[in-house]
């Protein structure tokens, strides 16, 4: 699934291309695609006729295309969402779910889902964390990169949380964007294991876990995301690199490009985690 960078590399390619313009008609071909908008598709494409396109924002795997008045296109990648820019009369991609075209006649916003995981919905907009959003993710955390992110109060709410650091990690209403495949990458940075306990974090190792984070994800947006299969593409139908990168993630018994130590996958919430045994160690289990 996209996380943070990925997302922002679409972002940034419908601030490009997108933005600013104005639609002049949208056509659902696969009812799933917008099953939560819950009038329907014909509302759904009523709704969006004649509406001009702001500029395109993100908060953590959510981005949003604002529209004049109070409204906006929601939308969310799910497991294999392509959000695509292409010229009219392009053949139909097989698993197009969602195409809206403009008054310019240029090129047009096509939603692609092979696995239908994903979503698209039109929206209010409501006030939550620091700026506008679209109501559907108002319980949703800001992200690291925002800049209403609040590190005390997410260091306040990480300890109270008495839960693995992981876990914390990927619960997106304590801070959103980062996936399991970032976690793991910003647990290394900080030399933390995913096990280890929220409550026995000190200040210096949640800034560590915080500046890790924002380190990664900001290397893999350089590199325009990571991709794993051809499912993950920017707006151009282009994919990252920054798999070639990744210190842990997926590099079971290859040496920590910090000690050499062979890095090791265990399961985790029906998943995999990968860490250093050296530079990440299990915490010690206490007696009761």
């Amino acid at each position: 699934m996209p996380e943070l960078p990925e997302v922002e590399v679409v972002r940034r390619g419908l601030e490009r291309w997108v933005s600013g313009r104005v639609v002049a008609r949208a056509e659902v071909l696969h009812p799933r695609a917008i099953r939560r908008h819950v009038p329907g598709a014909e509302e759904f494409t009523a709704r969006l006729k004649g509406r001009a396109i702001g500029t395109a924002e993100r908060r953590g795997k959510y981005l949003w295309l604002p529209l004049d008045g109070s409204d906006a296109i929601l939308a969310h990648l799910g497991m294999s969402g392509q959000l695509l820019v292409v010229e009219p009369g392009t053949a139909p991609e097989k698993h197009l779910r969602v195409r809206i075209a403009f008054t310019d006649g240029g090129p047009e916003l096509r939603f692609v889902d092979q696995r239908t995981f994903g979503h698209v919905l039109v929206t209010s907009m409501v006030h939550a964390a620091g700026r506008a959003v679209p109501e559907p993710i108002a319980h949703i955390a800001a992200d690291p990169f925002e800049e209403h992110f609040d590190e005390g109060a997410f260091a306040r709410r990480l300890r109270a949380r008495r839960t693995e650091v992981k876990r914390a990690l990927l619960d997106q209403s304590l801070v959103s964007g980062v996936g399991n495949i970032y976690a793991d990458e910003a647990l290394w940075r900080a030399g933390l294991h995913g096990s280890r306990p929220t409550g026995a974090l000190t200040g210096p190792q949640i800034a560590g876990l915080l500046g890790g984070a924002r380190e990664v994800m900001s290397a893999a947006l350089a590199e325009g995301g990571t991709s794993f299969d051809s499912l993950y593409v920017n707006v151009n139908g282009e994919s990252g690199y920054f798999d070639r990168s990744l210190a842990v993630y997926g590099r079971r018994d290859e040496p920590c490009p910090r000690c050499g130590t062979p890095i090791v996958r265990e399961s985790f919430m029906n998943r995999s985690s990968y860490s250093c045994p050296r530079c990440q160690p299990r915490p010690r289990r206490t007696s009761s």
